[in-house]
């Protein structure tokens, strides 16, 4: 016995003692008919268990299938009432036993059955009772009408549980229903508040930046163009920043918008890119070979995200150095990223040493991989290799060879 099976025989739930106490019952009702069947009907001793066995074991099909059930059920009665003869002293068609089978089956019947097969059954057995049981004159008259609206109580009455057992479901459904819109709300009420964090503290200090910046060849007598120019890099790069921030906000204001499912940059957004890394005072050469535009969306953004790590990185442990990218669309597509040693003092890291981890999980999320590791003249070569996949289905576009210096 395996353990789901050692689970079920320790922890009957309510069906299964439905389905135990309608075995007992169809025994019991089968032992009763059984002896019982010579008194009541002339059949041969070797028919009766099988006669006896149409009266009880029809109930086994209430929970299954009660209207397949009802069907033997009373067809079997139709017949025993019309072939097998009675004893002189027994007025019934059927057994008592093969009466309470009918009347539990169609009340299974009324529980799970269509609203047609429901009419059926219920006409159907009171025709049965109505023209079967005995009775003339006024008791023809009482059991013509009085089955039919005894069977039509018996139906109106498992409508009614079926109706509240329905009604129970539905407000279970609804409560789950509650309680995941709950959940949904308490979400979104988090992500208001971390966007009204992110806008108070963030938003609000690159603001001031930004001002700074402009304001400061105003402010300082005796900017050279150099610093004027630097102010400028400065204010720029912050609205970028800002506008990043928008986007961010954005999301988490957002209503069952994912966070990933905001626009993503592709490739051809590295070029972008390496203008803003000129713009705030990186020494950047790069050269691209191929077009950026036919590659895939994720390759295209695994390929931007290791591009901005590695100047990130290269601004941040060699300030001043001077920087080559090669972007090759080959049979892969090849970003190398190479720095000079830095010329000024290295600012003290605060991302605890990530960013290399990080650009080699979006290499191999996209099943590529980053070689990264510093030279013996002092510089630091970052290499990312890409599986290359196409954004069409039309002929590969021939590589173009697309040069541009700072």
């Amino acid at each position: 016995m395996n353990r789901q099976s050692r689970g079920w025989a320790r922890r009957p739930d309510g069906r299964t003692w439905i389905d135990l106490g309608t075995i007992v019952v169809a025994l019991i009702w089968y032992s009763v008919a059984w002896p019982t069947l010579h008194v009541t009907h002339v059949v041969p001793a070797a028919a009766q268990p099988f006669i006896a066995a149409l009266a009880a074991f029809p109930v086994l099909l209430v929970r299954i299938n009660p209207a397949l059930g009802w069907a033997i059920s009373a067809g079997s009665a139709l017949l025993i009432a019309l072939a097998i003869p009675h004893q002189p002293n027994n007025d019934l068609p059927f057994q008592v036993v093969h009466v309470l089978c009918l009347l539990v089956l169609l009340f299974g019947v009324a529980l799970r059955a269509q609203g047609q097969i429901i009419a059926v059954a219920w006409a159907a057995t009171a025709l049965l009772f109505a023209t079967t049981m005995p009775g003339e004159g006024e008791a023809f008259g009482n059991a013509a009408w009085g089955w039919p609206i005894a069977l039509a109580a018996l139906v109106l009455f498992g409508l009614l549980i079926r109706w509240l057992v329905l009604s129970r479901r539905q407000l279970v459904r609804q409560e789950e229903a509650n309680e995941v819109e709950r959940a949904r709300r308490a979400i979104l009420e988090e992500k208001a508040r971390i966007a009204r964090d992110l806008h108070d503290v963030v938003a609000h200090h690159m603001s001031l930046v930004v001002v700074q910046a402009q304001t400061a060849p105003y402010r300082i007598e005796g900017v050279t163009p150099a610093a004027r120019a630097e102010f400028e890099s400065i204010g720029a790069t912050a609205r970028e920043a800002l506008n990043e921030i928008r986007g961010m906000l954005g999301v988490l204001r957002s209503d069952g918008l994912l966070p990933e499912h905001a626009p993503q940059p592709k490739a051809a957004d590295v070029l972008g890119l390496f203008e803003g890394a000129q713009r705030a005072g990186v020494d950047l050469t790069w050269t691209v070979e191929g077009a950026l535009d036919t590659i895939a969306e994720t390759t295209g953004l695994a390929l931007y995200r290791i591009a901005q790590e590695s100047l990130s990185n290269a601004s941040r442990h060699a300030p001043g150095a001077s920087v080559h990218v090669r972007i090759v669309h080959g049979a892969d597509l090849v970003l190398r990223v190479g720095n000079e040693p830095g010329t000024t003092a290295a600012r003290p890291a605060g991302n605890g040493g990530h960013g290399i981890a990080g650009m080699r999980a979006r290499a191999m999320a996209v099943g590529g991989e980053v070689a990264a590791g510093p030279r013996d003249d002092g510089g630091f070569d970052v290499e990312a290799r890409l599986p290359l996949a196409l954004a069409n289905t039309g002929a590969p576009t021939p590589p173009e060879d697309v040069a541009s210096e700072g």
